[in-house]
């Protein structure tokens, strides 16, 4: 295994996909040029940016524990975002077909990565941790989070509820 490097940027970006494989390869070709990993994270599925930056820190230490659930950074990263071991999960937490609000993060941090990357996407400053009724909706069902538990807690700690469920991913291995 790699020694671990603990850092990473994440910046935003809208995304068109045309055909997802053909971009996922795109994006790997960039990454193995300048010898880093790329993860993008769809945005929509997330609980903000500091769901991306659990997920991000939690496949660091696994990945690199000689331990990983998955044999890829990326996939190992994408896992956590999903808080699940289904890798056919967690790819419904990265790029899909179509209009794409991502959050994207290159580990470690690269300068040029995010110039290459530039000509594929477009990078934007919005703020998009904000819990709509909708994306909490769609949270509720992604996670497996009851109403019960949400009324139990209260609806301002979902990200919460979302994290710990990633946190436990690394612990029920």
């Amino acid at each position: 295994m790699e020694k671990p490097i603990t850092t990473h940027e994440i910046r935003q970006a809208k995304i068109t996909v045309d055909d997802r494989n053909a971009f996922l390869r795109m994006i790997q070709g960039i990454a193995r040029s300048y010898s880093t990993h790329i993860v993008c994270f769809d945005a929509d599925k997330l609980a903000g940016r500091d769901h991306a930056e659990a997920a991000l820190q939690h496949a660091q230490h696994s990945f690199f524990s000689e331990r990983p659930i998955s044999n890829s950074f990326e996939m190992e990263a994408l896992l956590f975002a999903a808080g699940s071991r289904q890798c056919l999960v967690a790819a419904l937490f990265g790029i899909q077909e179509g209009e794409n609000r991502t959050f994207v993060c290159s580990y470690p941090v690269n300068e040029e990565v995010w110039k290459e990357l530039s000509h594929h996407m477009h990078f934007v400053t919005e703020t998009w941790g904000e819990m709509t009724p909708d994306k909490e909706a769609r949270l509720m069902i992604l996670f497996g989070i009851t109403q019960e538990e949400l009324d139990m807690v209260g609806r301002d700690r979902m990200k919460d509820l979302l994290l710990e469920r990633i946190a436990l991913l690394h612990v029920n291995r």
